[in-house]
């Protein structure tokens, strides 16, 4: 039998376990996926509150009343008829698909935009719509409430773009 023994004084200790502590916190810190958006692009979907909801909507561009319009429960069909196609088509367009949520029960929470372009601030035509599941974005749209209106991506319209769609 082989037995190993280490004399370490109280200050060896200390410096070994204070680095083991940091190396537990870096390691932690780095997979951990709270980590705030990385200016590299990525967009949060994170929509679990009102602060991340309205951060959601500004990474687009959009500026928009901090009061929700409306908050609704939507049960996503789990068949889509065609106007679920159409609308699920737009959704695919921007990384979403609600087919994955079929048969579950999102939340609709619904904003006015201040900011489109050709609308004043003060214009209750323009509206966003966010799909949140478990605190996700999971789809959404922006919308004209305008009789022949229009529905886009939360994409900001580029400079030249047709406005009404």
């Amino acid at each position: 039998m082989f037995v190993f023994s280490l004399r370490a004084n109280r200050k060896k200790l200390l410096l070994i376990l204070v680095a083991i502590v940091v190396i537990l916190i870096v390691a932690f810190v780095s997979i951990s996926g709270d980590s705030p958006v990385a200016n590299d692009g990525a967009i949060s979907l994170k929509a679990s509150n009102e602060q991340e909801r309205l951060a959601f909507l500004s990474q687009f561009g959009w500026a928009v009343k901090e009061d929700p319009v409306a908050v609704e429960e939507v049960i996503i069909p789990t068949e889509f008829n065609e106007v679920y196609e159409r609308y699920n088509q737009l959704q695919l367009s921007q990384n979403f698909d609600l087919t994955k949520y079929a048969g579950k029960t999102a939340k609709k929470w619904t904003y006015t935009i201040k900011n489109y372009p050709g609308y004043g601030e003060n214009s209750d035509y323009i509206q966003a719509n966010i799909l949140v599941y478990e605190g996700a974005v999971i789809g959404g749209d922006v919308s004209s409430l305008e009789q022949d209106g229009f529905m886009r991506t939360f994409d900001f319209p580029e400079q030249g773009e047709q406005l009404v769609e």
